[in-house]
């Protein structure tokens, strides 16, 4: 297990920015602000393609658990910030609270595969300012899951990625699709081996 609590004012040796954001700074944990109209998305229903939202990501060949936990204060609708995993622009998953006002917003996943994004959620309040993530590989499948006092998980869903190569691109994200200046603060990120289990269905 590594664990990564950002305690250094350096970024890990094996970590990497992908679209750098605005502002940020290490201070146990990683702060970040985003820049101006920052999104993923591929194509579906809305028709735009967006890939330049802020990851801080690390490549992984083998299996694994990445679990996260996050805080933010969003100010526009949409800003989100959570769990990535990405191939490239056109194939990857994704998992956070999206804002929507004052009184509700998204707990969700996006899945992306050859540039088509879904978009699943359930209503979640907006009263809510933290929560964990973790996405667990199995191969080409994923299970991404959400907890909001880190002893309780539940699951979001189970998603496959079609085109997956021999590694993969994995970390957190945080964009303000239509807002800016959107700001989070991720207080760790702990890599394990993966601790997700396949349940053979009964005959």
């Amino acid at each position: 297990m590594k664990l990564y609590n950002f305690i250094s004012a350096q970024i890990p040796d094996e970590f990497f920015w992908l679209n750098e954001p605005k502002t940020y700074f290490l201070d146990r944990g990683i702060h970040l602000i985003t820049k101006s109209k920052t999104d993923f998305w591929q194509r579906t229903h809305y028709g735009f393609r967006r890939d330049d939202g802020h990851c801080l990501l690390t490549n992984i060949k083998e299996d694994f658990s990445l679990k996260t936990r996050v805080q933010f204060n969003p100010k526009s609708q949409y800003d989100q910030c959570g769990i990535i995993a990405r191939i490239d622009s056109e194939n990857w998953i994704k998992c956070s609270i999206e804002y929507e006002d004052d009184k509700i917003s998204r707990l969700g996943s996006v899945v992306t595969n050859y540039g088509f994004s879904d978009w699943a959620t359930q209503d979640i309040s907006s009263d809510v300012k933290s929560a964990m993530y973790r996405l667990s590989k199995r191969g080409q499948d994923f299970l991404l899951e959400y907890s909001l006092d880190g002893k309780k998980w539940q699951q979001m869903r189970i998603a496959h990625l079609h085109d997956f190569k021999d590694s993969i691109d994995v970390g957190v994200y945080a964009c303000s699709p239509i807002g800016e200046e959107f700001q989070c603060k991720f207080d760790f990120i702990e890599i394990d081996k993966n601790n997700w289990h396949y349940q053979e269905a009964n005959d």
